[in-house]
């Protein structure tokens, strides 16, 4: 499995630069590697409010629990709430929080 250097500060720039894509070869890599994390670690974006709002949650332990919603994390910007994720699953990955 791909591992990420959390050195490579150089991937989180081109990430945000660019967060729906489409990303070079090695933050392609990244990003597939952070999707992949264990399903009960995985922070995910839930959309509230269509098109509106968007709020960051944390997937259940077991299939058909409810979600454990961040009420701190709302996002009027998709892409917003895509950053933030990103910085999330690179914390919980690598084990160092991602500059912002």
């Amino acid at each position: 499995m791909y591992e990420i250097d959390p050195a490579r500060t150089d991937l989180i720039e081109e990430f945000d630069q660019n967060p729906g894509g489409p990303y070079g070869p090695e933050l392609t890599l990244m990003v597939n590697r952070l999707r992949l994390m264990p399903m009960e670690e995985r922070t995910i974006i839930v959309c509230t409010k269509r098109g509106v709002e968007w709020t960051l949650a944390k997937m259940p332990k077991a299939r058909g629990d409810k979600l454990e919603y961040y009420d701190d994390l709302v996002f009027d910007d998709y892409y917003a709430a895509t950053k933030k994720v990103f910085r999330i699953r690179w914390q919980a990955v690598t084990g160092v929080a991602a500059p912002d």
